[in-house]
């Protein structure tokens, strides 16, 4: 007892929020899709320390062939082939450690947007369902601090992830809480747990992004079927408010033309490892015809535009006025390509929702429906 202090050196200064309580004194089902979602999320409740094996160490063999799951294939370019192998491994495991650093500060995040919901949301069965979700996020702190302290060293968290993360608890809004994290963090992240999990090789990583991911396609679906029921009820005016909060989070996160995104962040950490992050932007940018031929001839559309984007207009918020913006946004990011030469040909490539998300992000799902063609 004598180590306990009320401060330690790695709490940040407390930040004022605006989270109201509302009482619910009706205990009876009102939203059967939520009641079943938390019965489901009850019986699916996992142990760390029972149901991973922590004992076994990283299989690094299988782990260097990991992915640096870059947008364009980065470790294709000359100038990372160029490099030797030990930095390559180096640099492999900075990169993983970055993401999976971030995971683990956006998980903190979402347990602390859990917590508030409780006690924010209207309705029992929302309330039910948020104190699973807390349950659940407090496990994936923990999982990711435990893997990150075995591969690497947990790294700060990016300023973009930071920006949303805070704005998502300070609202008072209980639904901006949901849009910025059940849609935006947690749709940008199981896009990402998808990913990671599917190209990874290495055994224990693969199996504790299995149990995460199983979560988070319940957190996403809980947003899903929360906000798809309030936004008919809501005035025009809260609905623009919910349409450009979603905006400005994922312009936050992805927009390049920001000085500060989350590949800058990576390129960051790249150059403190001893990498020429100048030098591989340059044999990326000469060699991108050349690596972007070695790519299928369908390419995914991204976390936002292929999973985000979807999910606001499930919810009745991508209205024509906010789509002409995330089409401005991702077209000066991507390509008309890849986002439309128009806001039209934008609106008529996002793809529907996976029907089940969890096989879905389990890769159990042909990701070809989800894909389109390469223009030619």
């Amino acid at each position: 007892m004598s180590d306990f202090r009320l401060t330690t050196d790695t709490q940040e200064p407390p930040f004022a929020t605006e989270t109201e309580v509302i009482y619910q004194w009706n205990y009876d089902p009102e939203v059967e899709e939520l009641r079943r979602l938390y019965v489901k999320a009850a019986e699916a409740q996992w142990v760390s320390e029972r149901d991973l094996d922590w004992d076994r160490d990283i299989d690094m063999e299988r782990f260097s062939r990991t992915p640096l799951g870059t947008g364009i294939p980065i470790e294709q370019t000359s100038y990372w082939r160029g490099l030797p192998a030990a930095t390559k491994l180096e640099l492999t495991k900075k990169t993983s450690a970055f993401r999976l650093s971030n995971f683990l500060h956006g998980e903190q995040g979402a347990l602390m947007v859990a917590s508030q919901l409780v006690s924010a949301v209207p309705h029992t069965d929302a309330k039910f369902y948020a104190a699973t979700q807390t349950m659940d996020e407090a496990r994936h702190v923990e999982v990711f601090a435990k893997y990150i302290e075995k591969l690497d060293e947990i790294q700060p968290i990016a300023a973009p992830l930071k920006s949303v993360l805070d704005s998502t608890l300070q609202t008072g809004d209980w639904l901006m809480k949901l849009v910025g994290m059940q849609i935006v963090v947690e749709g940008l992240a199981l896009y990402s747990f998808r990913e990671m999990r599917n190209l990874t090789e290495e055994p224990l990583l693969k199996e504790l992004l299995t149990y995460v991911a199983r979560d988070e396609s319940r957190h996403h679906a809980y947003g899903v079927q929360y906000v798809e029921r309030c936004v008919p009820e809501l005035d025009d005016a809260r609905v623009r408010d919910l349409e450009d909060f979603a905006l400005e989070a994922s312009r936050t996160l992805i927009d390049a033309r920001s000085s500060s995104t989350l590949f800058t962040a990576m390129l960051e950490v790249w150059s403190g490892a001893g990498l020429d992050a100048a030098a591989l932007l340059a044999s990326a940018e000469k060699e991108l015809p050349e690596l972007l031929a070695t790519r299928s001839k369908k390419t995914r559309l991204g976390p936002v535009q292929g999973f985000v984007i979807p999910t606001l207009r499930r919810c009745g918020l991508l209205s024509g006025r906010v789509a002409a913006h995330y089409h401005e946004m991702l077209q000066a990011n991507l390509s008309s390509s890849v986002a439309g030469a128009d806001v039209e040909e934008f609106l008529a490539r996002i793809p529907d929702l996976p029907e089940d998300t969890a096989a879905w992000v389990l890769g159990e799902l042909k990701e070809e429906d989800r894909e389109m063609p390469v223009a030619s």
